[in-house]
This record gives structure tokens, C-alpha cells and sequence, in this order.
């Protein structure tokens, strides 16, 4: 896990700006950090940068950027090769020479033995580049769920790449222009706004989506991007019997874990009690045995409704794994805001990316460089119940009335707010520019869409929806939706940033695309079938997870009691005086006399409302703590070397 940067310009000065690049990601990779440079004959030159957070092969021999045996190619490498091992070996009985025990090693020879086609080889999480010095090209891939970024800027004569936004917009050629309609978007419905495509909220910043790859010609600067993996619907995965499904998941799911144990630094958990984390930690406890140390961290909210210490308590009591917990609480993400924001790049949608940052600086405390997480299991295999509009849409459409006459009754019993109720679609067939003006006249209203402009509004309501993918039925087309292209990249995004910002490494065994594979190739019930959120995962941990956790019905993500946060005078000052900068009054987007109203309905004791003031107050505090920020550092840093 590391820091990879890229320039390709003409002229005398990379060195100077790969250094302010690699320095402005120091977080990333503080074991090291080095660059190499060519200069192409009559061309522009290339530069790569690296910085280094050992995982995989301590010694120096490891360092990037790491060139091949000959010399012709050279790497820089963020993320992890999990199957390098079995890579390894297929690689030297086909002739290959190693002179490191790295992954990076790895991708070196299995690029020059398969080259563009490497990355169907690959199990991990990755971005990398390698520059090839006799036909002057770099070639780009990034991993297929996008766990690690891969940003870049192309112009007609510049090209730079780097694992985060503010590296890029330390070069002249990167303008720091933003798109506020994204990020006003993003904050209606993260799963559409910032990371669902190739063009990011900056103007001059694209990033390759997940499963891309890209190859530019340094000579001419002409370049072209291509899908290399992308979900697909495979029914001859299943052969009608259910406990064969199940078998193969579960089988599935422990080799993703055991792969994701490989490590030459300490290996620890996130545990938050829930099913996700849960399954993990049972299932490292037995493949690495009984008495093997293994660390959890823990984030609590003791006295809430979020708190779900209990759970994990569960969990600890049956595997023995040693656990340590936090309290992320309103004061020390007050305290910590400024940082939290800088190194998030771009706003966060809840409070529940501090939670994530507070047991990811917990594992740093106690000398924990790997942590595996429960990412990604909601989206892969339907741990929402929203989902079951979508469960009951498609056994319809291929024909199950049997099962859904079964299931229908029974799913509004065990979540009632799964599904559209009268109430809500009444509500929802009111022409929205009735809604819109009756919350604005009246001061009332919970939706963020209430606070935006009438137009603006209209437009972020319209763009949130749904799209089928083709060859899915509607359950599966959501969850690849969302897997691949939509909510989780974001999610990853948070992970990423929050876990580098305390130079820790994250693995996500559910981000295995083996499962995804297979889960999106199954038939609905065996996803969401006998009124089970995640089936697949469920039936396949008898025996692993505890019950009292694989029969947790209610779904409750990792998230502290945020509406709690605005009973602070202090929380509530703070976000009054955001919203009442110049920068938001005078926005065209937003419209300011509603959210004033809103925060005094905030003052007079509704809570719940802090939900909804959540969003401008991240955005406007982005603008303040990273945009002008970013400004300042870059010039800092300009100043230091001249």
C-alpha cells in the first residue's frame, strides 16, 4: 500500500515536482520514497514517483519505482498482488527471473510474459503504471472494484497521474476548478455524484473507473482507455441445488480471507459486531489457530442506539482475538476536522467515515499495519432491506409467484420500511415542484433537495435514477450497479483515504471478484430469499459465526449517533457559521433562507435534521479545509524549493 505518481512533460523541472507530488502524499508511504526519470530523444521526458508503505518484502531490494531484470521496464505500485505466491511459481516455470520476494516483482513479469491481459491474472487491489523504455509507452490499470484511485491529467503535451487529488493540483498545469453541481449531487445520493465516473469534480481530473486500463504513447500524448473486467450473469454457475451455492461461497469467502492474511508486517480486524466483520474474524481465527495473536479494533458509542459492543463481545468471547476500542464522539471530530477534511480529499457523506478514521489511527496506536474490513458485502450480496423492492421485482419477471406470495407478507413484517407504502408513493406523486415550494414557503421539509434551487433540485432528483443493466434481472443489475460502479466506490474511497491518513493498510475479502462472480450469477432467493438480507453469507457461515450474529436481522451500519452530535451548542455553532459564509449564501445552488430555517427547527431540539445540514456543511468545509488548503500547501511548498 503506497503513494504512485506520474509526470510526462516536456522540460527540466519533474525532479522539483515529483517531490512536491510524493511529499503531499507522505502519508501514503512513510518507509520511503524515490523517482526515476528518462528522457525521451526529441521528446518530453517521464517521471515516476513512489512512496512506500512495506507490507510485502521489508528490504530495500522492494523499493520503487522497481525496475524488471532487464531494465526495459519500470513499475510504480500501489496496492497489493494477493495470489503472488501461486503468480510466482506459474511465472518462474515459464522462465521468469526473481530478485525480490515482492508482489510488485510479480506484475513486473507476469506484464512482460501476457502484457495488456496481465490483469485477468491479478487477485488484489491495485493502481499501477508501467513505463516500457523501448516503445515509449506507459500502460495504467486500475483494480476491478477501484480499492485503490488512479487519478490522472491529460492534456494535448501533459500527462500526470497520481493516488490523490491534491498531488495533481500541486502541478501549473491542474486547475483546481470544481464542479459544485457533482458534489451538491453526491450529497442527495453519494452513489451518483463522485465516483461513478470517469470525470471527477475537478475539471482537469479524470480517474479510471474500476476495471479500466489505460496506454499512452509518451511521444505524442495520445492515449486510450479500455475495460478490462466488468460483472457479468452467469446462470451455469448454479446447478439448482442450494447447498451447493452455499458450499462454493463459503469456500470462496475463506480462501479470499486466506489470501488477505499474507503479510510480512502485523495483521489485524476491524469488528464492529455486525455480519460483515464478524465473518471475517471467525474465519482468520480459524486459519491462522487458536493461539495465534490477532488484533480487532473497535468503534463504541456507549449509551446510544448505535452502539453494538455487545455483538462484538460476541464475537471476542467465541474466537479469543484481543480487541481494542474507541469512542468517536462529536468533540474529537470538531477537534480533528481540519485534518479529517485535508485528507478525504473530497466531502464525506455521514459522520460514519470519522468513525472509520478513528479505528484506523487505533490500529496505527497499537503497531497494527494491516487491517481486513467487511467492506463490500452489502452491495455484493443485497444487505439492505431498500433491496427488496427490487427481490419482489424480480421474481415477478422471472415468474416465482409462488415464492413471492410466500415471502410478501413476511418481508413487510420483519422490514417495514423496505418497500414503498401507501403513504410515501401518495407523497411522491405530487408534482416535486408542489413539494419543493410548499417546504420552501412553509420552512418545512427534511430533504436536501428542499434546500437546493427549484432547478437544481429537479435535476439531482432526476439523475438518481436507476439504469438496468443488460442480461441481469433487477436484484443483480442493482448489486453490480452498486459493487462495481456506483455506492460502493465511494465507500472504497473513504477507506482508502481514511486508512492512508493514518498509514495503514485495508483489505476487503468480499472485494474478491470470484464471489462477485458467482453472487451475481445466482437466482434472487438464494441472495434474498426466506425474508434473509445477505442469504448467500448467512447460510453459508453455520458453524463459523456465532448465531445471536448470523441471525442479526436489523441492518445497522457503522455509524454513531450523528442527530445525538447536534445537541452541542458547539457542533450547532459551527455549522451555523459554515452556512452562513459568503461562499454559501451567495451560491446559485442553494437557497439559504431554508436551511436558516432548518437550523433553527435544529436549535429547538429536532435532531434528526442534523442529518440533512450534514451535506452543505461537509461541502462548504471541503471548500475551506482542502480546496484553500491545497492553494496554500502548494505554494508552500513552491516557495521551499525555489
Amino acid at each position: 500500500m503506497c503513494g504512485i505518481a506520474g509526470i510526462i512533460r516536456r522540460g527540466d523541472h519533474d525532479r522539483e515536482d515529483m517531490s512536491r507530488m510524493l511529499d503531499l502524499m507522505g502519508h501514503r508511504g512513510p518507509d520511503g520514497h524515490d523517482q526515476w526519470q528518462e528522457a525521451i530523444l526529441d521528446g518530453p521526458r517521464v517521471t515516476l514517483g513512489h512512496r512506500r508503505l512495506a507490507i510485502i518484502d521489508l528490504s530495500q531490494a522492494a523499493t520503487q519505482p522497481m525496475a524488471d531484470v532487464s531494465g526495459r521496464y519500470i513499475l510504480t505500485f500501489n496496492g497489493e498482488i494477493y495470489n503472488y505466491l501461486e503468480l510466482r511459481a506459474e511465472l518462474v516455470r515459464s522462465g521468469a527471473r526473481f530478485r525480490t520476494d515482492s508482489d510488485s516483482e510479480v506484475i513486473l513479469e507476469a506484464y512482460k510474459q501476457s502484457g495488456n491481459d496481465c490483469m485477468s491474472r491479478f487477485n488484489g487491489m491495485f493502481a499501477f503504471a508501467i513505463y516500457d523504455r523501448l516503445r515509449k509507452r506507459l500502460f495504467c490499470a486500475r483494480d476491478r472494484y477501484g480499492e485503490k484511485p488512479f487519478l490522472f491529467c491529460s492534456k494535448p503535451s501533459f500527462f500526470a497521474f497520481a493516488s490523490e487529488y491534491k498531488a495533481l493540483l500541486a502541478q501549473a498545469e491542474v486547475s483546481a476548478r470544481y464542479d459544485e453541481f457533482r458534489l451538491i449531487r453526491a450529497g442527495y445520493n453519494p452513489s451518483t455524484g463522485l465516483d461513478a465516473d470517469r470525470q471527477t469534480t475537478f475539471d482537469d481530473i479524470q480517474q479510471l473507473r474500476p476495471g479500466e486500463a489505460l496506454e499512452i504513447d509518451c511521444r505524442d500524448f495520445t492515449h486510450r482507455i479500455w475495460r478490462y473486467y466488468e460483472p457479468r450473469f452467469d446462470p451455469s454457475r448454479w446447478n439448482g441445488k442450494e447447498e451447493d451455492a452455499f458450499a462454493e461461497f463459503r469456500e470462496l469467502l475463506i480462501d479470499s480471507v486466506r489470501l488477505r492474511l499474507r503479510s510480512d508486517v502485523t495483521v489485524g480486524s476491524c469488528l464492529s459486531g455486525g455480519l460483515d466483520s464478524s465473518a471475517i474474524v471467525c474465519i482468520a481465527r480459524r486459519l491462522l489457530g487458536d493461539d495465534a495473536p490477532y488484533e480487532t479494533f473497535t468503534g463504541v458509542f456507549p449509551g446510544t442506539y448505535a452502539d453494538e459492543k455487545r455483538f462484538a463481545d460476541e464475537v471476542i468471547a467465541k474466537t479469543g482475538v484481543g480487541n481494542h476500542i474507541v469512542e468517536p464522539t462529536c468533540e474529537r471530530f470538531i477537534a480533528e476536522l481540519p485534518r479529517f477534511v485535508w485528507l478525504n480529499e473530497l466531502p464525506v457523506g455521514t459522520s460514519s467515515q470519522f468513525a472509520q478514521w478513528c479505528v484506523f489511527e487505533l490500529a496505527a496506536q497499537h503497531g497494527v499495519t494491516v487491517l481486513l474490513d467487511g467492506q463490500g458485502s452489502d452491495e455484493l450480496l443485497g444487505g439492505y432491506p431498500s433491496y427488496y423492492s427490487l427481490y419482489v421485482e424480480s421474481l415477478k419477471e422471472i415468474g416465482d409467484h409462488a415464492r413471492l406470495d410466500d415471502e410478501i407478507i413476511r418481508i413487510d413484517e420483519r422490514y417495514p420500511s423496505a418497500r414503498d407504502k401507501p403513504l410515501r408513493r401518495l407523497r411522491d406523486s405530487l408534482p416535486f415542484s408542489w413539494r419543493h415550494a410548499f417546504a420552501n414557503r412553509t420552512g418545512t421539509g427534511s430533504s436536501i433537495l428542499y434546500g437546493l434551487s427549484p432547478d437544481v433540485a429537479a435535476q439531482s432528483l432526476k439523475l438518481s435514477e436507476r439504469e438496468r443493466l443488460a442480461g441481469f434481472n433487477p436484484l443483480s443489475s442493482a448489486l453490480a450497479e452498486d459493487s462495481f460502479g456506483r455506492f460502493l466506490t465511494t465507500l472504497l474511497r473513504y477507506g482508502d483515504r481514511n486508512s492512508m491518513a493514518h498509514s495503514r493498510e485495508v483489505r476487503l475479502p468480499f472485494c474478491d471478484h470470484r464471489l462477485a462472480d458467482l453472487a451475481l450469477s445466482l437466482p434472487p432467493h438464494l441472495l434474498m430469499g426466506e425474508i434473509q438480507t445477505k442469504r448467500l453469507l448467512r447460510e453459508s457461515m453455520r458453524g463459523i459465526l456465532p448465531e445471536p450474529i448470523r441471525t442479526r436481522w436489523a441492518k445497522r451500519g457503522f455509524l454513531p449517533p450523528q442527530e445525538l452530535w447536534f445537541k452541542s451548542a458547539r457542533m450547532r455553532a459551527i455549522v451555523r457559521d459554515t452556512l452562513s459564509s459568503s461562499s454559501f449564501r451567495e451560491s446559485p445552488y442553494w437557497t439559504a433562507s431554508w436551511w436558516n430555517n432548518l437550523l433553527d427547527r435544529i436549535d429547538k431540539g429536532d435532531w434528526a435534521l442534523g442529518w440533512t445540514a450534514w451535506q452543505p456543511f461537509m461541502i462548504e468545509s471541503w471548500k475551506r479545509h482542502f480546496v484553500a488548503e491545497s492553494t496554500h500547501r502548494t505554494a508552500a511548498l513552491e516557495k521551499v524549493a525555489s
